[in-house]
């Protein structure tokens, strides 16, 4: 015979004390949500995702610019903008080697993004 799961009505008072607990303890400041908004910011472009998704997928742990334009179909002045603001916002980093500019991922400016959409998360890189 399947077992049966009883389930409690709590009443209206206590519902009430639940919704109206304080927001504060896990809230950010200021300067972290205006940090958390720039960098949230430089990935509401569909094409600045990708490029994020192509260098996090290169197994070399990053990519040149030259290796950018052809997926994205975009020129390289155009790709170099959008790299330009992701690297500004932290999400990546740049390192110039010859003619040709390196990118790779902030693992740890990716992790805060995640936890700042957590309950609890906190904002710790940069």
């Amino acid at each position: 015979m399947p077992s049966r799961t009883v389930l409690t009505i709590a009443p209206v008072e206590a519902a009430a004390a639940v919704c109206c607990s304080p927001v504060a303890g896990g809230a950010l400041d200021v300067g972290q949500a205006q940090q958390l908004a720039r960098m949230f910011k430089a990935l509401g472009d569909p094409t600045r995702v990708r490029l994020v998704s192509l260098i996090a997928a290169s197994g070399t742990g990053g990519a040149c610019i030259c290796d950018l334009t052809g997926p994205v179909g975009l020129s390289q002045p155009t790709v170099s903008h959008h790299m330009r603001l992701l690297v500004e916002a932290g999400l990546v980093t740049r390192e110039q080697r010859g003619k040709w500019a390196y990118y790779a991922i902030v693992p740890d400016t990716l992790a805060a993004l995640g936890r700042a959409l957590t309950a609890r998360g906190e904002l710790s890189a940069q």
